[in-house]
């Protein structure tokens, strides 16, 4: 169970980091809390290992300080639990048993670091500090590249179609993201049901590795692990089950494949190799790869479908609606992504949307201009893929450089958007929402009826949305509070009209939800 008073903490220190102690003995956790609280951590306590798996799959948790002996699951397979459940947490053992095989164990198994007992309070928190910011830089540093990877293959799949093209986009990510020196494509023929393979080496390893044989995997048998649902990660010999055929001269460190795939079906899998010793992929490395093979599936059968659409020429028109949808349900995806990476931002464009639609609805626009509402509040801040994860939520006041990065997306949501042609018609969203009606918004200036509609009511959509959200900034701000500064702001940064209905229906909106009982969709 937990000791009491940790539940209390939560509520106090949401932007802190939060660590979870796990020891049999209560003097030991309870030093633990107290002085990890003192220096502005959340903190929670259980004493075995059973209680601290099933407290780590119910809430996040930045670091797990755990006793090594402890009845029933040990630290060692605690460690081995979170490595099988894929939760990603800081470990750090604590040890009154410490000598270097278990040192070496305990990293074996994944943790970060290890404690001594008896300890000393100020060794265990410069521990703490120095493994929490490893694991800052380390999450940092993933979704940039996770960021710059979704920005690199929409833009591949904005201005072409071409298959050739787009594999040789995905091929040269692989190889980026995860420093393989190998990254390869098996796609399945729809025609024929053969995987042709394609190959792309990193330039200063190209000769030597073009030289010599590589492994041949083993389709049939990787494809029925895709198929229930697992990815490979495999070292040295191990891989060897993998493939058909072993490497020539230059002997296998690491390999990891990833499916493509379109729902349930698997059309391919994305392949990396390490040949150079000692650079072993990891689990993060399978993670980044299994994004890109997601993105990168969509974008293949966009290719094929458009191939068929010329090389048969039927039901053209239709065909090519088919394939628009396709394409705007892919840049769509792509602005989710970028939201879902986010606890403060998930969700925020499907609100936006919504918000829109009841005021577009109230404007008694005809139903393809709603929709196209709905689609501008989903894209709306599309242009914000590249700017940098901790400038997005950083908790205090932005420097003037980074106030005019993030005043920059609105004119980067227009490029990402303007060369697609079933996509141009929402470019007014992401532009023109923070457009002021007084003239004092931004990127342009624009004032009163010169702000395109779209951008009026996306405007008051996005504001209204952004004031009753966590941020990382400030919590949520109460409905009563949020209508009211949009009243206040009523004729200078709003539309006075559009703010005016946008408060009728918001109350109705909220009259209705109540009534129905879905309080999910009303903030307090």
């Amino acid at each position: 169970m937990l000791d009491d008073g940790t539940e209390a903490l939560a509520d106090e220190h949401t932007e802190s980091a939060r660590i979870l102690v796990v020891d049999d003995e209560k003097v030991i956790r309870d030093i633990l809390a107290e002085f990890l609280t003192m220096e502005g951590f959340v903190v929670r306590s259980v004493e075995d290992g059973e209680r601290a798996l099933t407290e780590l799959r119910i809430r996040p948790y930045d670091m797990v300080i755990s006793d090594l002996k402890m009845p029933g699951i040990s630290g060692l397979e605690l460690l081995e639990a979170l490595g099988r459940e894929n939760l990603s947490v800081v470990t750090v053992i604590m040890t009154g048993f410490g000598t270097v095989e278990t040192a070496i164990e305990a990293m074996k198994k994944g943790a970060y670091d290890y404690i001594l007992k008896p300890f000393k309070v100020e060794e265990v928190i410069h521990i703490v500090k120095r493994g929490l910011e490893k694991q800052r830089l380390q999450t940092e540093n993933v979704k940039l590249r996770e960021a710059l990877t979704l920005y690199r293959v929409s833009e591949a799949i904005a201005n072409t179609v071409d298959l050739d093209r787009i594999l040789d986009v995905i091929l040269r990510a692989a190889l980026d993201e995860v420093d393989a020196d190998v990254a390869s494509l098996h796609l399945k023929d729809p025609k024929t049901g053969r995987y042709e393979e394609r190959v792309k080496a990193v330039s200063e390893l190209s000769r030597p590795i073009r030289d010599s044989k590589l492994p041949s995997p083993d389709v049939e048998e990787l494809i029925s692990h895709f198929e229930r649902g697992s990815s490979i990660l495999a070292h040295g010999i191990k891989a060897n089950r993998f493939f058909t055929s072993p490497s020539g001269d230059r002997p296998l460190v690491s390999y990891a494949a990833v499916p493509l795939q379109i729902a349930a079906r698997v059309i391919g899998m994305l392949n990396v190799y390490s040949f150079t010793r000692g650079k072993k992929f990891d689990e993060g490395k399978r993670k980044t790869l299994s994004i890109l093979a997601s993105r990168a599936a969509t974008s293949i059968e966009n290719a094929r479908l458009y191939d068929d659409l010329v090389s048969k020429n039927e039901a053209l028109s239709e065909a090519n609606r088919s394939l628009e949808e396709n394409f705007k349900q892919t840049i769509v995806g792509f602005a989710q992504a970028l939201e879902e990476s986010d606890v403060y931002t998930r969700g925020h464009s499907e609100r936006v949307a919504m918000y829109a639609e009841l005021i577009a609805r109230g404007l008694r626009l005809p139903d393809g201009e709603v929709k196209a509402i709905i689609q501008a509040g989903l894209m709306h801040d599309i242009g914000k893929i590249g700017i940098r994860h901790d400038m997005l939520n950083k908790p205090g006041k932005l420097s003037p450089d980074e106030i005019q990065q993030f005043r920059e997306h609105p004119e980067k949501g227009k490029r990402i958007l303007e060369p697609i042609p079933c996509m141009r018609h929402l470019v007014d969203a992401a532009w023109c929402h923070h457009e002021g009606f007084d003239g004092a918004g931004y990127p342009r200036g624009l004032e009163k009826q010169g702000i395109p509609l779209m951008g009026r009511i996306i405007a008051i959509a996005d504001a209204y949305d952004a004031m009753t959200s966590d941020r990382a900034y400030r919590r949520a701000l109460p409905h009563e509070m949020a209508i009211g500064e949009i009243e206040r702001c009523s004729g200078t940064q709003f539309d006075p009209e559009i703010a005016e209905l946008f408060l009728y229906q918001i109350e109705q909106f909220r009259k209705e939800a109540t009534r129905k009982g879905r309080l999910e969709l009303v903030p307090p």
